[in-house]
């Protein structure tokens, strides 16, 4: 959608009824211009879950610019600090998009310019936030030891006076990294950390910002099964599912992709290979329809860890889907 037709959209939802009433008093100071241009950040975030990210990307891109536009012309520094806060969540949102497209360049460029963003906003918790990301990034890239530095010092910025949605949220990225690098009484750990964390987020409160979606037992469930897969823990990833139908059935397809790609790890230690394969399969038909490189590459990661001369069909279809992924 053009930005002119998102701006006349709004307005109109906007405009009273009775064409006598007075509109709306339009955004001046650099809070109000940060809300509304945040409020357009979440819907990009919101439409992730089910939008192709090549489709999103330019859009982002697009308010990207405008973010910039407005904060080059802010009055004062209390404004160029709450347009900072919101440029960092949109090059993180950028960030965030480049990976599900397989460009690690790019969304480490992006995820920088969101730290940078942070701090010039001197908001700690959203440091911590974009911290948190960069490490979420880099642990899935490899560099497990440079994503365990980032939580620490996320952990750091988060000082004594926190959300305990962000304690909770650093745990179970900590639990993942652990688990990548085959540290399983680490992830465990950090994995029972998250747990008790949780149990200190008030039910009923919307997660506060930048968080968009809560974070809750399902959500450390779905952790726990990642790291099954990772650790080869059939058992972590079979018990756990209960707890994290929740995820396995979110609206967010891509992000239930990835976790049903879990499930089929977990599937495969176990030594089910058909139920391995289904899942995989139904997975990465998902990130195919939504052309998502992140998915696509964790099914290629899936498929390596099983070798032979001659598989059956059910994985022949499999490498078939694999072989015309162009995205």
């Amino acid at each position: 959608m053009e930005r002119r037709q998102f701006i006349a959209g709004a307005l109109a939802v906007a405009a009273p009824a009775g064409i006598t009433g007075a509109l709306p008093r339009l955004p001046q100071t650099g809070a109000d211009q940060a809300e509304v241009l945040r409020v357009a950040t979440s819907a990009y975030r919101r439409l992730d879950a089910t939008v192709p990210a090549r489709q999103l990307s330019d859009a982002v891109q697009g308010h990207m610019r405008l973010v910039r536009t407005v904060a080059s012309q802010a009055p004062d520094q209390v404004a160029r600090a709450e347009l900072a806060a919101v440029g960092s969540e949109v090059a993180s949102l950028a960030g965030w998009l480049s990976w599900d497209m397989a460009d690690a360049g790019s969304a480490r460029t992006w995820y920088g310019a969101a730290i940078k963003a942070a701090r010039r906003s001197q908001d700690r918790l959203l440091i911590a936030y974009q911290q948190g990301s960069l490490a979420q990034f880099e642990v899935e890239a490899g560099n497990v030891s440079q994503g365990l530095g980032l939580i620490r010092g996320a952990r750091r910025q988060l000082g004594t006076e926190f959300p305990a949605i962000a304690a909770a949220w650093l745990s179970a990225l900590e639990a993942v990294a652990h688990a990548t690098a085959g540290d399983g009484r680490a992830a465990d750990q950090a994995l029972l950390v998250s747990a008790s964390e949780v149990e200190q987020i008030p039910g009923e409160d919307a997660p506060p910002w930048p968080w968009v979606f809560a974070f809750d037992e399902r959500k450390v469930a779905a952790a726990r099964v990642t790291c099954g897969a990772r650790l080869a823990r059939p058992r972590w990833v079979l018990t756990s599912l209960d707890d994290a139908t929740a995820a396995l059935s979110s609206h967010h397809v891509k992000q239930r992709a990835l976790l049903g790609l879990d499930v089929a790890a977990g599937h495969m230690a176990a030594g089910n290979l058909d139920t391995a394969f289904a899942l995989a399969a139904r997975s990465l038909d998902a990130g195919l329809t939504l052309r998502s490189g992140r998915v696509v590459e964790r099914a290629r990661a899936f498929r390596r860890t099983y070798t032979s001369a001659n598989p059956p069909s059910l994985i022949r279809d499999f490498d078939a889907k694999l072989h015309d992924a162009y995205l």
